[in-house]
């Protein structure tokens, strides 16, 4: 084990030319990011987690009431052992050929049968009750995290100018305010990360799943090798999106048309503008050129910016799909904010990633 974490930490990785992890141990006069710092992020999502429940139970839960939105789930498939156990063991689509079967083993018609299995998945599916608590939640957490993101940015430099990134790194000191924004992020994704495990399993598990695991190493990576000050850019800007996104679905469940109209808009072109115009020319810029300049390349870094460039490609894919729809809506003559938000609704939650 000694071997394998010597090998994982190896410092000509993670670290510049001549820079070695001693370098980087807190002392009386600074401190640095160590990766024991994210250790908090453990205990801190579980209480995320708890807070989630008390917030949807007693805030977002009256809210949805109050709104008129229906607790009441979809319609129930009426029991049946035989077509239970085919659904959860074998297929919940199933074909022709078992159709048939399971017609003539129930002496059902085809169409009966095609009924019960469409009623059945429909019953995991969440309410719209539950999908509004759950908007309300992330609402309320991206507009908090997106408020104190800029109000701790507009106090730095880095903001500003961002070759601030890159002067004396790594050797940047651990604000308390950036731990705090760091560990609070993370949180929030390792409880979304928790979440999946207890809420109405959805037919994107896998891909969310894999997207929290992505967003959460990321945050990890740049925090242990101390590119904290670029990274809170980064966080900052893909959350202005979202808040107006989780808005936007709120809007749809409460069938508040107009309202959903004008913030789907403003979510197009907050997306658009800042993750294929901002996040290219103010973050990419700055990691991939500045940081040549005054760091120089390292193994990590390559690393580090291979993703970033990832993450634009998937920026670009994202913003396709949000014109597309659009075109789409205008051509018809309106702009139908629940089929938009349907549509996004199985490639919008990726769009976090980092």
């Amino acid at each position: 084990m000694a071997g394998i974490l010597a090998w994982f930490w190896n410092e000509r990785f993670w670290l510049p030319h001549n820079v070695t992890w001693a370098d980087l141990k807190n002392t009386d006069e600074s401190t640095f990011p160590q990766a024991e710092d994210l250790y908090l992020a453990c205990p801190l999502a579980f209480c995320m987690f708890m807070i989630r429940l008390v917030f949807e139970r007693f805030i977002a839960r009256p809210c949805a009431l109050g709104l008129k939105i229906q607790a009441n789930g979809p319609q129930k498939a009426q029991p049946n052992a035989i077509l239970e156990k085919v659904f959860t063991a074998i297929t919940k689509h199933p074909d022709e050929k078992r159709l048939e079967g399971l017609s003539k083993q129930l002496d059902w018609d085809v169409r009966t049968i095609q009924r019960w299995f469409r009623h059945r998945r429909n019953q995991e599916k969440p309410s719209t009750l539950a999908r509004f608590c759950e908007s309300m939640w992330r609402f309320t957490f991206y507009l908090y995290i997106f408020t104190y993101g800029v109000r701790f940015l507009k106090k730095s430099p880095w903001l500003w100018n961002t070759r601030e990134c890159w002067y004396n790194y790594p050797y940047q000191p651990l604000t308390v305010d950036l731990h705090y924004y760091y560990i609070l992020e993370l949180s929030f994704y390792l409880s979304l990360l928790f979440s999946q495990f207890t809420d109405i399993r959805r037919k994107d598990f896998l891909l969310m799943f894999l997207h929290h695991v992505a967003t959460i190493s990321l945050i990890t990576f740049s925090y242990v090798n101390n590119m904290a000050r670029v990274g809170t850019l980064v966080m900052c800007l893909h959350d202005a999106a979202d808040v107006l996104l989780e808005a936007a679905k709120m809007a749809n469940y409460a069938k508040c048309q107009r309202l959903c109209n004008v913030l789907f808009v403003m979510f197009a072109l907050v997306f658009i503008s800042s993750r294929l115009g901002v996040y290219p020319v103010w973050i990419l810029n700055s990691t991939v050129f500045e940081s040549w300049e005054i760091v120089g390349p390292y193994p990590s870094w390559w690393v580090f910016n291979v993703l970033l460039v990832l993450l634009q490609a998937l920026h670009t894919f994202w913003s396709y799909l949000i014109v597309r729809i659009a075109c789409r809506a205008i051509s018809r003559g309106k702009i139908s904010c629940a089929t938009n938000l349907a549509k996004l609704w199985s490639h919008d939650r990726s769009s976090t990633c980092y």
